[in-house]
């Protein structure tokens, strides 16, 4: 029987993977054969340690994870990394995928595995429409989108504006301004008819 190799992940620095860990500890993944990406996008083709799990899989080794969007967001991705899996002879084990394991080296697990990654894909394309049309309508409400409070006012645009026109530079302008040239010229153009 081969090893588990068990690969955990979190998107942002602030999340944690003590839950995910623990699941995979606890299912048989020994500690030495544990791989952790912090702060890593599932939607990022890369992910060091993934990387470094997946290369350490040998014929009848099993990679754990403890759910399905630990690996990646598309279907045809996912369904590829497993028929990858299955070439080299390692399998594909999912820990809380509908109320339990899945093992894709059994073809119940395959199969079951198979509707699960079109699920999981459905549910990030709607929850991504969802959003859009969100944003949409708060837009054509003229409603506030959110996002960072802007630091430089249109005021002081105006004013290097002047600076400029009075001969003083465009690089020490901005970079007095504490703004990149692009953001600066889109400023500009923002209130200035």
């Amino acid at each position: 029987m081969g090893k588990l190799i068990g690969y955990a992940r979190v998107s942002t620095r602030q999340q944690s993977t003590d839950r995910q860990e623990a699941d995979l500890l606890s299912s048989g993944v020994r500690r030495d054969d544990l791989y952790v990406d912090q702060g890593v996008s599932g939607a990022r083709a890369s992910r060091p340690q993934f990387d470094r799990a997946v290369d350490a899989l040998e014929q009848g080794d099993t990679l754990v994870i403890t759910t399905l969007d630990r690996l990646g967001r598309s279907t045809q991705n996912m369904l590829a990394f497993a028929e990858g899996l299955r070439q080299i002879g390692a399998g594909l084990r999912v820990l809380n995928l509908g109320g339990g394991d899945v093992d894709t080296s059994t073809p119940m697990g395959s199969m079951l595995f198979t509707i699960m990654a079109a699920l999981a894909q459905m549910e990030h394309d709607i929850k991504s429409e969802r959003i859009t049309d969100s944003i949409s309508k708060r837009r054509d409400a003229g409603k506030d989108l959110g996002g960072r409070p802007r630091r430089i006012t249109d005021s002081q645009i105006r004013s290097a504006l002047h600076l400029i026109q009075n001969g003083e530079t465009t690089t020490q302008v901005i970079r007095d301004l504490g703004i990149s040239r692009s953001t600066f010229y889109r400023r500009a153009a923002e209130i200035t008819p």
